[in-house]
């Protein structure tokens, strides 16, 4: 059973009340950053954790910049990253350290961070991050030298990741294995209080360094309430128990948004905004390629695409959805343009499915419809309509969909261990690069690192390679095209859609600015001021 560590700061009577921040946010499995493989555990670990450096908020198109270390200087080989940590880092007071008190972040945390990233024996998920690091050693207190075994274009993108979340070696001796139920890192917030499966409460770190630099007074607190119920969550946003919705329920779309896609009056005229951008998110089913029937047959994998209907699929969710071709969203450089030859055509997936040795959908051992198990890790009646509606997609070439529904936890550790068939999963982009998306699909991230369907391909790996070595950026593109072209024939995944996000708030949550990169930036927001409605303010 996984403990969780519970921290309880009492508030001195006669002080200010704080102002929460208050949004549901899906279980948190771990706060370790290591595990930072969901956007939830991104989400949270990023207010209490620093990475080396951060996505800047403000900037369109997304730029990087300072976060824990300044942005470093590069030889001119590309091969040697210097980093210097800012000045008055330090990590949050904590029990691991001598009388409790925090102490200052220096070149050796990142040395034993980074280092225990990319060991083996931790297996994290994000491991593949430091695939082309040959050494991080310190120069002194402040600076660290990563030396890379080659040159790397999306490097510096890489030690934004969560992954690269700076922790003491004190803390991790200490907890041990429940260090993922605690925080002590160096960020703009502090964990305060945990209950598992139900609520999260951070506090601000008053003495954090990045406080300077933002102009606005930020939010005392910021919670995460888990909420399974859509309607719950609805309930509670109407009633200001939360201060910000991430996303519309189907069943409340009508409610929210009118005839002319813009929020309905009533909302509008009680103070909520409506926020809306196209992500860098693909949905898709993987396909575990090692599987004896679906891993072999390459057929059987192009059928199930041409099966997918998408438009059925984007009128169930709203037309909240742009078609997949492939892995890579749109407005990405490098990403395949042409058309799909596997996007939804029913008679031509009747042909593959014959082709693939199911005629009819009909197991020719047994002489019974074929059965694919998708598994899902979340049960809720969204995700459940959702597997129903694809359930009616391919009943229409003979195969029986059987869905498989589990915990979070339970699914993230099936899917890398290979004990699914298919598994319903989204990416969203770690950094505005094609790279971060075919990456899924090299060799040498087969899971647990992020090729959870465990793809292997030669000629596609080669191209993968030849992209990454070369220092011309059009011709990175070029390898980049053809090997898209390699996946969409393969067909390693069921190619769903991009989601278009939809996101409310309260009109007194200032700052707000829809991201492909939100982790951590809560820390801009802010109380508005002059807004109809009013803050929460805990006594």
């Amino acid at each position: 059973m996984k403990r969780t560590f519970t921290f309880i700061f009492i508030a001195v009577a006669g002080a200010a009340a704080a102002v929460t921040y208050k949004r549901p946010l899906e279980r948190v499995a771990s706060m370790d950053p290591l595990r930072s493989s969901a956007i939830y555990d991104s989400t949270a670990i990023s207010l209490a954790y620093e990475s080396l450096l951060e996505v800047d908020y403000f900037a369109r198109p997304y730029k990087l910049r300072a976060n824990l270390c300044d942005l470093p200087e590069v030889s001119s080989n590309r091969l040697e990253y210097v980093f210097t940590i800012r000045p008055g880092a330090a990590f949050h007071p904590d029990k691991c350290f001598p009388g409790g008190k925090g102490r200052p972040v220096t070149s050796a945390d990142v040395v034993y961070s980074l280092n225990r990233l990319a060991d083996k024996k931790n297996a994290s998920s994000g491991m593949w991050t430091m695939a082309s690091v040959k050494k991080v050693e310190a120069l002194d207190d402040r600076r660290v030298k990563i030396t890379l075994k080659a040159p790397q274009h999306v490097f510096p993108w890489l030690m934004s990741m969560t992954y690269t979340g700076v922790v003491p070696r004190e803390a991790v001796e200490m907890y041990g294995t429940h260090f993922g139920g605690v925080a002590v890192g160096s960020g703009p917030y502090r964990l305060a209080e945990w209950w598992c499966n139900h609520r999260m409460r951070f506090e601000r770190a008053p003495d954090w360094h990045g406080w300077k630099e933002i102009k606005t007074k930020p939010y005392d607190e910021i919670e995460y309430l888990v909420i399974d119920d859509a309607s719950t969550m609805w309930l509670m946003f109407l009633s200001k128990e939360v201060d910000m919705l991430r996303g519309i329920a189907s069943d409340n779309w009508d409610a929210v948004i009118g005839p002319d896609g813009d929020l309905v009056p009533e909302l509008r005229e009680r103070g909520v905004r409506l926020y809306s951008h196209v992500s860098m998110e693909v949905g898709y089913f993987g396909v575990n390629m090692k599987d004896p029937v679906l891993g072999p047959n390459k057929k059987l994998r192009q059928a199930l695409n041409c099966a997918f209907d998408f438009d059925t699929w984007n009128r169930f969710c709203n037309n909240r959805l742009l078609p997949s071709t492939g892995p890579v969203p749109p407005g990405v450089d490098g990403r395949l343009e042409t058309p799909f030859a596997y996007s939804y055509n029913l008679e031509k997936a009747k042909r593959l499915i014959e082709e693939a040795g199911y005629p009819g959908g009909i197991d020719p051992k047994t002489g019974r419809r074929l059965v694919i198990s998708v598994s899902a890790g979340r049960a809720n009646q969204e995700v459940r309509e959702e597997i129903e509606l694809v359930q009616s997609f391919y009943g229409k070439i003979g195969i029986k969909l059987e869905p498989r529904y589990m915990t979070w936890d339970a699914f993230l550790q099936a899917v890398n261990e290979g004990r699914t068939t298919m598994f319903m999963m989204g990416w969203v982009g770690d950094y505005p690069d094609a790279e971060n998306f075919l990456q899924l699909f090299h060799t040498k991230n087969c899971s647990p690192g992020a090729n959870h369907s465990c793809y292997s391909n030669p000629e596609f790996d080669a191209l993968y390679d030849k992209a990454m070595a070369t220092n011309d950026p059009a011709e990175r593109l070029d390898y980049w095209r053809k090997a898209q072209e390699i996946l969409r024939e393969d067909c390693p995944w069921v190619f769903l859609s991009h989601t278009k996000r939809h996101a409310l708030a309260w009109g007194h949550v200032g700052n707000y600015i829809p991201t492909d990169f939100p982790y951590g930036m809560e820390k801009h927001y802010y109380v508005r001021e002059g807004a109809k409605d009013k803050p929460e303010a805990r006594q």
